[in-house]
């Protein structure tokens, strides 16, 4: 997919790309002009990133649970162009399992998260917000109820705020399946490659997503003028088996 060449000279800041999907956003962002910075909660994660990325990205400290500091943060910067918030931290589990302080604190990161910076984002007229939610949102799994939950609210939340914001604000969401990023790594090894090898060997493209597959599919709806209040699948097929 082709990058929109009116990301070139945009100022482009993506939450959450300090690894992952939201690093592939930003490198691929970078390398297609745009003037990228990367927030995340953790100094270290943002400073290895920042290696691995083009020269020129820049990184800002950011907890987009402190409504507080999200308010502060886009107070403190010019209007953006475009903001990608890709990375949220939420244990999965049975409801009936999952400790409640997890529940709730996976709210906090991933749904709450995004409202804090829906409510705060200071974008040019012209400029896009984009959310990243997941296929659990249209194909629930009993492991997972609350992702698939919290996956529709933020579906729910970007369509209702691009009527809200329009016609000066675009915002859409990615919605991915499983991807290959190091989230997977806390399985050890043997355990990342089995879990990856289960989810491509059930899906029709039989393979799992990279990250920058999602990567690109989020700055096509940044970069398209014409795409407001899409929720875009790019699941390999997922929603379907």
């Amino acid at each position: 997919m082709a990058m929109p060449e009116g990301l070139r000279g945009s100022r482009l800041l993506v939450i959450g790309g300090s690894s992952g999907i939201g690093e592939a956003t930003a490198a691929q962002a970078a390398l297609a002009g745009a003037q990228v910075t990367i927030a995340s909660r953790s100094d270290t994660r943002l400073s290895a990133a920042l290696a691995r990325l083009p020269g020129g990205v820049a990184s800002a400290r950011l907890d987009v649970t402190d409504a507080a500091a999200v308010g502060e943060f886009f107070a403190g910067a010019p209007a953006w162009d475009h903001v990608i918030l890709s990375g949220s931290a939420t244990r999965s589990g049975s409801v009936g399992e999952l400790a409640l302080a997890d529940a709730r604190a996976a709210m906090d990161s991933k749904f709450w998260g995004a409202y804090h910076v829906a409510r705060s984002a200071r974008v040019q007229d012209g400029g896009s917000i984009t959310f990243v939610s997941g296929v659990y949102s249209v194909r629930p799994v009993p492991s997972a109820v609350l992702q698939g939950a919290i996956n529709a609210a933020i579906d729910a939340l970007a369509r209702g705020l691009a009527l809200e914001l329009a016609p000066r604000v675009r915002v859409n969401v990615v919605s991915p399946s499983t991807t290959a990023t190091s989230l997977w790594d806390r399985l050890g090894d043997d355990g990342r490659a089995l879990k990856l090898a289960q989810v491509a060997a059930r899906l029709p493209l039989a393979r799992v997503a990279q990250p920058e597959d999602i990567a690109s599919a989020i700055l096509f709806v940044a970069g398209n003028p014409f795409a407001t209040g899409s929720v875009v699948l790019i699941d390999g097929g997922d929603s379907l088996v």
